[in-house]
């Protein structure tokens, strides 16, 4: 004889609803963990920041709260130079990682084979050493009579007044070479995703290699490439070790003022000022990059 259950009895249907629920709520709740770390070591620290950077006062004396909005107008004021030149020097290096990756990304993705993973680990090879120490590698080739420089000025190719240490090449050269990789990954994982059917479809409608590449690999790849391009000119325009290695007074880039201002002036508020205008200016070049180059278009080619 079968058993029949029924289900419009009050305790069938609370379980019921608990179960929905609790699968409503399940991706609220996994998602909790990520929220809490953001609060606590990204929210936190902004208000805390914003609300330093409205501050007067010195180190000795204390500072207090005053709403001192002149703060972010005197850092602009005083440090526009340097804004504008490690804007201009994280652009100039962005550029020169795409040129130098996106042909790297390509023969790893459609040329390296079974090798691929080989060349990768190459290539994040340098980041199992400090990052210090690299930039700090990179003073001991520039130097005037170094390894490259050296033999140059030996056979009189070069002047022995030439120098390539505490000028922009220096700075932008050694942020290529830092956050090359930052380029060449996100660009390389869109070029993995391209099917090799459509490449082969291209030829066979008598598409030239150049054609290919210009209409189909291409635009296949703008994710990657819109990726990269963040990854890389965020961080670089914020730094602040190649141009304190690598370069000299003229070469200061904004990164190396906060620092200053920090840990050698004591100057709390104009610093956290500082970094907010370095953050804003950030974002305002983000976003009119994504708007130049149409993200809605990029994120539909990503979901293809």
């Amino acid at each position: 004889m079968e058993r029949t259950v029924r289900t419009d009895l009050p305790g069938v249907t609370r379980g019921r609803r608990r179960r929905r629920s609790g699968a409503a709520l399940a991706p609220y709740w996994l998602i909790l963990p990520g929220w809490l770390w953001l609060a606590a070591f990204f929210v936190t620290p902004v208000i805390v920041m914003v609300s330093l950077s409205l501050q007067t006062g010195d180190f000795i004396d204390g500072f207090r709260q005053t709403w001192h909005f002149g703060t972010y107008a005197d850092a602009v004021g005083t440090y526009h130079v340097q804004l504008v030149r490690s804007l201009v020097y994280g652009a100039v290096a962005t550029v020169s990682c795409a040129l130098i990756g996106y042909p790297v990304a390509y023969w790893i993705a459609f040329r390296a084979g079974r090798h691929k993973s080989v060349f990768l680990f190459l290539l994040l090879l340098p980041f199992f050493v400090s990052f210090v120490i690299r930039t700090q590698s990179w003073n001991v080739v520039l130097a005037d009579h170094g390894v490259l420089l050296g033999p140059l000025k030996d056979v009189g190719l070069l002047s022995d007044d030439f120098h390539l240490l505490a000028t922009p090449y220096a700075v932008i050269g050694g942020l290529t070479y830092n956050f090359l990789p930052f380029m060449v990954l996100p660009i390389y994982v869109a070029l993995e995703r391209v099917d090799p059917k459509v490449i082969e479809a291209s030829t066979d409608l008598y598409a030239s290699k150049a054609g290919t590449f210009l209409r189909v690999v291409l635009p296949l790849s703008l994710p990657g490439v819109f990726a990269g391009v963040l990854l890389t000119f965020v961080p670089a325009s914020a730094d602040y070790v190649n141009a304190g290695i690598l370069g000299g007074p003229s070469t200061t880039m904004i990164g190396n003022i906060i620092q200053t201002e920090y840990f050698t002036n004591l100057d709390y508020p104009g610093a956290a000022a500082l970094s907010f205008v370095l953050m804003g200016a950030l974002l305002l070049a983000v976003f009119t990059y994504a708007r130049a180059l149409g993200t809605d278009e990029v994120l539909e080619v990503a979901a293809r």
